[in-house]
């Protein structure tokens, strides 16, 4: 499954909404998916290549490699 291995964000669920007449009409379901980067970093000691979502990597909770 897609998920950041540093702060575990993974895909979620929601609807997808159309406005209409100042009003909403209709709902479907739509799949919100992270940002993911596959990075080599540094992980206890080790160069590791990995699944990092750009937030983590941007705030810098990530070392690369």
């Amino acid at each position: 499954m897609a998920k950041c291995e540093i702060c575990e964000k993974s895909i979620a669920h929601g609807n997808k909404i159309s406005i209409a007449r100042s009003h909403v009409s209709r709902r479907t379901s739509r799949t919100f998916r992270p940002n993911l980067r596959r990075v080599k970093a540094i992980v206890n000691g080790d160069v590791k290549t990995i699944s990092v979502c750009s937030k983590c990597l941007r705030s810098g909770k990530v070392k690369r490699a």
